[in-house]
């Protein structure tokens, strides 16, 4: 039966399809392949230096957090790397974790790779369907991969999340060296914490096998330390290197040392709305976003004037620690790149820094099992906050200003949940400090860094099996300055997870977000324009609109995109998952043996009087 459905998903994938030609492996441009064909010639002739490639992958950050986008927070290293190179003020992620991480690392979109959505989100009606796994399928290359069999020394540090299977652990996936925390995220003082009782224990892999990682630690410090030590150890082989460097920052919990979070006192006392504006107008006069872009207030954000001054001081604090914890990553990504600098590999290493999705707005506490399981975990107190052993988020009010001036935040597909931060500095020919705002895509970052390094893209073959060709487009003719755009106006690209849907086109976006923050129905706009999606344009171009729905449906068709179920709401699919993953195997292992235990003595005890009736009465 897999076997069929697999030829028939590779039938499916090779029929033609509606007018507009959406097709999973687009043919390339002129400029693409002149790009492509003078990499590898580089590449390849004698004497020739490839380049190192870093990828800087942060966890639940906001449009406007960093610094060179328009942010208050502290981010010297990365800003730093902004303006040597190039910032893409229009890029596009998925609204949560794993599916953008797959994505990033295979460049084929999530519904083909095997990511359809989160293990921890998934209704139970989709798990193990085509393009529903959860992880990754076995159709797919990672560039990581293709790297290394191109020469390339390749290490993987940090957060993982795309599956624990053997076939799916780093080294499988194409990394020499690797120390991964495979969940979807864990305490970032306490190596061995879960944050949520989503999984039986925290999952700490190092080159493919169980591992041992230090409880008392602290992850950003840990994971660059881990890659620092990778790189070193190697160094003297003169191969270049490809390292994956995924932070937990800012996941929850929001937790960093007391000396960063204590630099943010005060800072955040005039609240959200205020850090908002400010944020939208920094990030115009940066030319991120046209200077006369509309935001519009989110239902979920609470109005700052109402709250006691208990409360807002409560709310400060919290995104004190965010802030904090923010800039304790940016510190330590500066402590990688010193160290590069130390080992003359500075220059001649390319980094492109992204987040996964937008702004967390989530609060476990906000749920009686959340707070049921985290009373006995954590503590919440106001001067604890980031500490170890303490619990913080930022809630939705808070994730809204983080993707100022944009609308929505993580989950939802709005610009808010999948419109992030990415910053390439280091290759060649890019102007510096420039800003590209045209629609660029996660699954264009593994071309990129394929044409970066002179290795041509599979074209839907590998190692002599069949594999889903690389759907995005390399970013270097852009950022040489041969084409102003990376995706013709007339190609559409598709998107959905957990039943929130967009289509891009050009510069158009269709979108329909599902309830509670959406009101289900398609709206259109223009996102070059107007990113904070203040204005329908629907009625105005009734044509594209229909045209553009269209084209939605044949994406799902051609992705296999599947109906969410009737009811489905993403915070209590997270709990029923919870109870399948974790809670039901724990009665089962625990719970039968007891059962068994007292089956036995209730058949003693039956016996026994059985027994006792049988006797004559002076027996007794």
């Amino acid at each position: 039966m897999n076997g069929l459905r697999r030829m028939g998903r590779g039938l499916l994938a090779a029929g033609l399809l509606w007018c507009a030609g959406l097709s999973l492996a687009q043919p390339q441009t002129q400029a693409q392949a002149q790009a492509q064909a003078q990499a590898q010639a580089q590449a390849q002739a004698p004497g020739a230096r490839r380049p190192n490639l870093v990828i800087l992958l942060a966890d639940d950050w906001g449009f406007t957090d960093v610094g060179a986008f328009g942010g208050e927070m502290a981010t010297p290293h990365l800003d730093a790397l902004a303006r040597r190179g190039m910032r893409f003020s229009n890029f596009h992620v998925a609204a949560s974790c794993s599916p953008s991480r797959a994505m990033l690392l295979t460049g084929v979109d999530n519904h083909l790779n095997g990511v359809g959505n989160m293990r921890e989100s998934i209704p139970r009606e989709h798990i193990g369907k085509p393009g529903y796994l959860s992880v990754l399928n076995q159709r797919v290359v990672t560039v990581s991969t293709l790297l290394q069999e191109a020469g390339y020394r390749t290490y993987a540090s940090g957060k993982w999340h795309i599956g624990k299977e053997p076939h799916n652990l780093p080294p499988a996936r194409g990394f020499d060296r690797s120390i991964i925390q495979a969940d979807s995220g864990s305490d970032n003082w306490d190596s061995q914490q879960r944050y949520l009782a989503l999984t039986e224990q925290v999952n700490w892999f190092e080159n493919g096998a169980p591992a041992q990682v230090p409880r008392d630690y602290y992850s950003s410090q840990y994971f660059v330390d881990r890659a620092i030590e990778f790189l070193r150890a190697d160094a003297a082989s003169g191969k270049p290197f490809f390292a994956y460097v995924a932070f937990q920052a800012n996941h929850i919990p929001l937790q960093a040392p007391r000396s960063f979070i204590d630099k943010y006192r005060g800072r955040y006392d005039a609240g959200w709305e205020v850090l908002r504006k400010e944020r939208r107008d920094k990030a115009a006069a940066l030319g991120l976003i046209p200077a006369d872009a509309a935001m519009q207030r989110m239902a979920s954000t609470r109005d700052w004037n109402a709250l006691s001054s208990t409360e807002k001081a409560y709310e400060a604090r919290r995104m004190e620690v965010y802030a904090a914890m923010a800039e304790a990553m940016d510190f330590q990504v500066g402590r990688l790149i010193a160290y590069l600098r130390e080992a003359g590999e500075y220059d001649n290493t390319v980094f492109m820094f992204l987040s996964d999705n937008g702004a967390e707005p989530s609060d476990p506490y906000a749920t009686f099992t959340g707070r049921l399981w985290l009373a006995t975990q954590y503590n919440r107190e106001i001067e604890r906050l980031g500490d170890k052993g303490a619990y913080a988020v930022i809630g939705p009010s808070w994730a809204s200003a983080a993707a100022s001036p944009l609308s929505t935040y993580k989950f939802y597909s709005g610009e808010g949940g999948i419109r992030v931060p990415l910053i390439i500095a280091g290759a060649p020919g890019i102007a510096a400090g420039t800003v590209h705002s045209r629609f660029v895509h996660v699954t264009d970052l593994a071309p990129t860094l394929l044409q970066l390094a002179g290795v041509a893209m599979p074209q839907g073959r590998h190692q002599g099996r069949d594999i889903e060709p690389m759907r995005g487009r390399s970013l270097l003719p852009v950022m040489q300055g041969k084409s102003d755009r990376v995706h013709p106006v007339d190609e559409p690209i598709g998107y959905e997870l957990s039943g929130n849907q967009a289509l891009f086109l050009g510069d158009l976006k269709l979108i329909r977000n599902i309830a509670p923050v959406g009101d289900g129905r398609w709206h259109l706009y223009d996102i070059l324009r107007d990113p904070g999606e203040t204005r329908d344009l629907q009625a105005e171009q009734p044509a594209m609109f229909q045209r553009m729905q269209a084209l939605y449906e044949d994406y799902a068709r051609q992705h296999g995109v599947l109906p969410m179920p009737p009811g489905y709401e993403p915070t209590r699919q997270v709990l029923i998952n919870s109870i399948h993953n974790v809670y039901l195997p724990r009665i089962l292992r625990w719970g039968a043996p007891m059962l068994g235990a007292l089956l036995l003595w209730g058949l003693w005890r039956r016996g026994r009087q059985r027994r006792r009736r049988a006797l004559p009465p002076a027996a007794h």
